[in-house]
This record gives C-alpha cells, structure tokens and sequence, in this order.
C-alpha cells in the first residue's frame, strides 16, 4: 500500500497571496488556504518527500511524520527548493539522500555552498545529492521512475512509484513519457488555473492528460487563487477528480 500526504498544494505564491483580497485569498474554508505544492510519499515504512520549498518547516510541524528517508526534487525553482536547509533535523544521524538531475544538482551546491564544503560548519544540513537521468532507479528497494516534463521550456521530472504518478509545473507531457503512465491508478498533477499561462497547465489541459491517462482516481495540486473557490471549481469536475487540499491523505495499491 502506498499514501500520498499532500503537505502543501499552492502555487508559487501560496493562497492567500501576501496583500490580495479577493474571494479566494479571504476565504474561510481551510481548502483554499494552500501552502507551496510538496508530497510526503509512505511506502513499505519509508518516507520519501517530493520537494522542499520554503514552507517545509510549517508543513512538518503541522504534520504527524517525524521522519523523512530520501527527497525527490521535480526542478530547481524556489517553491520548490527553498527549504532544504530545513532538512538538517533529518540527517542528524546519517546522510540524507536527495535524488534530483544534474542541473538541479549544480543549482543547490551554487545556493548552499556551506552544505557541500570541505570544512563544514556543525549543524549544517547532512545531505547527499544523488544525481539522476529519467530512467527507473531504487530507494531501499523502492522502485522510482521519472517521468519528464516539460515546465514550458525547462525539462523537469515527475516520478511514479507503483501505481502513485505526481507531476507537477508541467506545460506539456512528451509523447514517449505517456508509456511510463500506464496502468496509473492515482495521478497527481498540476493545475494552475481556467485561463492560459506561459508555463503551467491549465485546468481544461489537465483534464485532457487525466482522460488520456484515465487513472481510477486523479488529484489537482499547484492551485493559484485565479483558480477558484475549491468549493465551487470542484462542482464542475467529473466525480473521479478532485482538487487536492493541505493535509489530505490518499491511499493506493
């Protein structure tokens, strides 16, 4: 059995957006009260967190885990990147590896050069980044696939573990990665709002790639407040899909 624990499901700005009054951002209905997009992944007693933006500290101490395993990183923005330096509590006793692609990898040295010197300050974070391609590889026999992105112009990953698939940023979704979504019994995947952006799907677009998909079940995160009242997009859903809210837990085989 593996779950899914959203810990935050906003977009860059978080909802409510720091000075905005509209309805969303002044809502009373903790759904639309979203923190940066991250998931924490339990499976076979391990806990593997999907990005670390800066809300990570609020997210964990507002949540039931006291541990994390190993980190997956989607791409290098803030939101989702930002807390890193929150993980020393978790690599106090060992090394915790962070999985992410090369070029996110030399990103995160160039931001915290002092995790990654040769004399390190005591206290600093204890991480190990592990580099990565978009083939299948292995966390404690937990099998990782990563499935490229694409965030308009930036190649980014989404990952599937067992019949879990989380995505999120994207814009668009190359054919050849369709295969590694087959058999999907719970999609994750973004959804920034009705009307067009640069580089984040719509909600109309994330409806076509869940109906290509066709998973039993399918979660919309990365929400901005152009999106709506949860309340009220969600009536216009089909009643398999359904916008994702910090703290909800999903199960899947």
């Amino acid at each position: 059995m593996i779950q899914i624990t959203f810990l935050g499901t906003g977009t860059s700005t978080g909802i409510p957006q720091i000075g905005c009054t509209c309805p969303v951002c002044t809502s009373t209905d903790p759904k639309d009260n979203r923190l940066r997009t991250s998931a924490m992944i339990s499976v076979n007693g391990k806990n593997i967190l999907i990005d670390c933006g800066p809300d990570f500290r609020q997210q964990m101490l507002r949540s039931h885990f006291r541990r994390v395993d190993a980190v997956l990183i989607t791409h290098i923005h803030y939101d989702h990147t930002g807390g890193i330096d929150d993980l020393r509590p978790f690599g106090e006793n060992r090394m915790l590896p962070i999985y992410m692609e090369s070029s996110v990898a030399e990103g995160i040295r160039n931001r915290l050069p002092y995790c990654f010197a040769d004399h390190r300050y005591p206290g600093v974070p204890n991480i190990m980044l592990q580099e990565i391609g978009t083939e299948p590889f292995t966390i404690e026999r937990i099998t990782v696939t990563p499935i490229r992105v694409m965030h308009y112009k930036l190649p980014i990953l989404g990952y599937r573990i067992g019949g879990l698939a989380y995505i999120t940023d994207a814009l668009t979704i190359p054919e050849t990665e369709y295969e590694k979504l087959k058999g999907v019994e719970v999609l994750v995947i973004n959804a920034l709002r009705k009307q067009p952006h640069l580089s984040h799907q719509t909600l109309n677009e994330a409806l076509q790639v869940i109906g290509r998909v066709n998973p039993r079940e399918a979660y919309l995160v990365h929400m901005s407040h152009h999106m709506g009242l949860t309340a009220d997009v969600e009536k216009e859903l089909p009643p398999h899909i359904h916008f994702a809210y910090d703290g909800l837990t999903v199960e899947c085989l």
